[in-house]
């Protein structure tokens, strides 16, 4: 830690608090003063580089002035305490360009304090902050309308995105998951609903993110009724865990896609039912029928492993079976599309992101705060995904796989649908095709 500069110090005692998680006003207290003190370091170490025109620790060229002298320490009184940070100090070159930068910062605590919380709750790197605060000359500074720029404006965009015409939207591929956070003081924590989309186009979109109060049917079925009811068609495939919540309530709200259980999930259901010493033989059988060629390969193997397993392994051979079709789904898909598609994994990366950042948080603020931090770190880190090709030839066999899965489901049901049934979002939306 010698060669590095005071702000990457206190970004590694940050990272610390985090990991050990608050549960108490103390150790926020703590966050804020840390928070607040990187960002002081951050916004001067910038001021020595540009005034220097190199980096921490780099050495002086020909025809370059001045050089580092060291820190001296800092002191800013806010309402949680005095912030303690280290100030660059150099010799042999103008430094008013520093002195402007600490006069900046001088009487706006309360915006600091207020940008700190939200930024790392949010999970905003140094160049987030330096693209959001800058002056008219184009240095980062801090704004005097920080506060309501960086979190109302967040909420408002929340609000935009959680209610935005989602016609435009293609889904071919649509996953589902949930993640519970506590989003009130004291409470116990309720499911956060997320869903994504890879579209006709191959592009990966966040689709929506709202409460759900649990994973229940009755949740799940408003939060996908909602999605249609802004324009959202049916996907060729829905991919979901093994939640009884959304698992019924995809079927009633896209009849005409298949559903796709994720084998994550899956496979941690089928290792925790078996002894250490038959897993990996056990896996790999498994593994061989969801990632079969076809899917009446996928039922051979299937076959073979309850033949080998059934008898001394009932629990776990049983697992296996239970919703087996689901398990198999995406072999009627595209060979390309299939690892992207059988499985949840990207919700579950994306929520641990999500978590490590909100976690600092969450206890002291209320449904909106808690949202609009989950949707800031959600959203960001929705920006970094790679999207899926998908060629002509394949978006043609999708096409053709939605107009059987519509003939197939029509032909089965459209007959016998029952008329105590005919207000079922089913009826309705056979109805409607």
């Amino acid at each position: 830690m010698k060669r590095v500069p005071p702000s990457e110090r206190t970004r590694v005692s940050i990272e610390r608090l985090l990991e050990e998680g608050l549960g108490a006003e103390g150790p926020r207290s703590e966050l804020v003063r840390l928070a607040t003190q990187r960002i002081i370091e951050e916004i001067l170490e910038a001021g020595v580089e540009d005034v220097l025109g190199r980096s921490y620790y780099r050495r002086r060229e020909a025809g370059q002035e001045g050089s580092r002298n060291g820190y001296r320490p800092g002191r800013l009184k806010t309402s949680e305490g005095e912030v303690l940070y280290a100030v660059p100090q150099v010799r042999d070159v103008g430094s008013g360009l520093l002195h402007e930068l600490r006069d900046q910062l001088k009487g706006r605590t309360e915006s600091l304090e207020s940008l700190a919380v939200e930024m790392y709750a949010r999970g905003c790197s140094t160049r987030d902050i330096e693209d959001l605060l800058r002056d008219k000359d184009g240095r980062s500074l801090l704004s005097r309308t920080s506060v309501s720029e960086v979190t109302e404006s967040l909420w408002q965009e929340y609000r935009a995105f959680a209610s935005r015409d989602l016609s435009e939207v293609k889904p071919l591929y649509l996953f589902l998951d949930g993640i519970a956070e506590r989003l009130r003081p004291g409470a116990k924590r309720e499911a956060v609903l997320c869903a994504w989309a890879i579209t006709e186009g191959g592009k990966k979109v966040l689709i929506h993110l709202a409460p759900g109060a649990k994973e229940s049917t009755d949740c799940c079925r408003q939060f996908l009724e909602d999605l249609k009811r802004r324009g959202l068609g049916d996907p060729v495939l829905v991919a979901t865990d093994g939640a009884a919540g959304w698992c019924r309530a995809v079927e009633e709200c896209f009849p005409f896609s298949l559903r796709q259980r994720c084998l994550v999930h899956r496979m941690r259901n089928l290792m925790a039912k078996l002894p250490e010493e038959i897993r990996a033989e056990f896996k790999e059988a498994a593994k061989a029928a969801y990632e079969a060629p076809s899917p009446a390969l996928a039922e051979v193997l299937r076959d073979d492993l309850v033949a080998r397993f059934e008898r001394d392994y009932p629990s776990a051979t049983a697992c296996f079976l239970e919703d087996f079709d689901a398990c198999i789904a995406q072999l009627q898909c595209p060979p390309s599309h299939r690892r992207a598609i059988r499985t949840t994994n990207l919700l579950e990366r994306l929520f641990r992101e999500e978590r490590r950042r909100t976690r600092a948080t969450c206890n002291f603020f209320g449904e909106r705060a808690v949202l609009k931090l989950m949707y800031g770190a959600v959203i960001r880190a929705s920006d970094r995904w790679n999207g899926l090709q998908v060629t002509e030839l394949e978006l043609a066999q999708l096409q053709r796989l939605r107009k059987k899965l519509r003939d197939d489901f029509r032909q089965a049901h459209a007959p016998v649908i029952d008329e105590a049934n005919s207000g079922s979002t089913t009826h309705r939306l056979l109805q409607q095709d």
